[in-house]
């Protein structure tokens, strides 16, 4: 009975991390489209990593956001790529939650924990289960 509980457990963490990877994927588009606009409703970045320079921090959230797209859609094909792909993007979520903490700090924090229940979820995952 305990086996089949943490057979149903892992693919919940799954699930979990694909509904993370796919929500934060949408609002990196959305932020990502924004700051390539050169939106004036973004917070003053000067102080930032990459400075004023809204466009690199479009295309840095495009990424983010491609990447968890395509993890999202392999973890939920069964396939052993996303799931590198997802904890590469787990980490660096986590980094740059790290490298933003400054600026924004609630979102910074938001963003760790995120990050790190994906990473936490795909651990306790075992993989010979999933396809």
């Amino acid at each position: 009975m305990s086996t089949q509980e943490s057979e149903s457990d892992r693919s919940g963490w799954i699930l979990f991390a694909v509904i993370i990877m796919f929500a934060v994927g949408f609002a990196r588009v959305i932020s990502g489209i924004s700051y390539l606009d050169d939106s004036n409703d973004v917070n003053n970045l000067t102080n930032a990593l990459f400075g004023d320079q809204l466009w690199v921090w479009g295309i840095w959230d495009l990424i983010i956001a491609a990447l968890a797209f395509f993890a999202g859609w392999s973890l939920l094909s069964g396939g052993g790529f996303g799931y590198v792909v997802a904890y590469i993007w787990g980490v660096v979520v986590i980094v740059q939650g790290f490298i933003g903490f400054v600026v924004a700090p609630w979102y910074s924090a938001a963003a760790i924990t995120l990050g790190a229940l994906v990473v936490y979820g795909l651990s306790k995952t075992d993989r010979t289960t999933m396809a």
